[in-house]
């Protein structure tokens, strides 16, 4: 049951890639579509990165991450290298833990 459940959604996931290069030139989107599919795609990166930040399991994980992504995103939004950005995020989130702020 298992080894069959696997292999119908290895050749589902495998045909769904393939559906995108085989039907490039033949689907037309209009341009609301696009825009409402580049949205969508910004809308479910925010929401995922709110939803890592903000619950750790079933709570709210404190103020300590969220701050310390809000710092990571200033200095990404100011051009900073990725290094820099992961770092500054996590010396501030742990910064602010060290000082009693979780």
């Amino acid at each position: 049951m298992t080894l069959t459940a696997v292999l119908v959604l290895a050749a589902g996931t495998y045909a769904f890639r393939l559906a995108g290069p085989l039907l490039r030139d033949r689907l037309e989107l209009s341009d609301r579509i696009k825009l409402l599919m580049s949205t969508s795609a910004t809308v479910l990166l925010f929401a995922l990165v709110a939803t890592a930040t903000l619950t750790k399991g079933q709570g709210f994980a404190g103020l300590a991450l969220p701050i310390g992504v809000l710092v990571g995103g200033v200095a990404a939004w100011r051009k900073a290298p990725f290094v820099v950005v992961v770092v500054l995020a996590a010396v501030t989130t742990a910064a602010l833990r060290f000082v009693g702020l979780s």
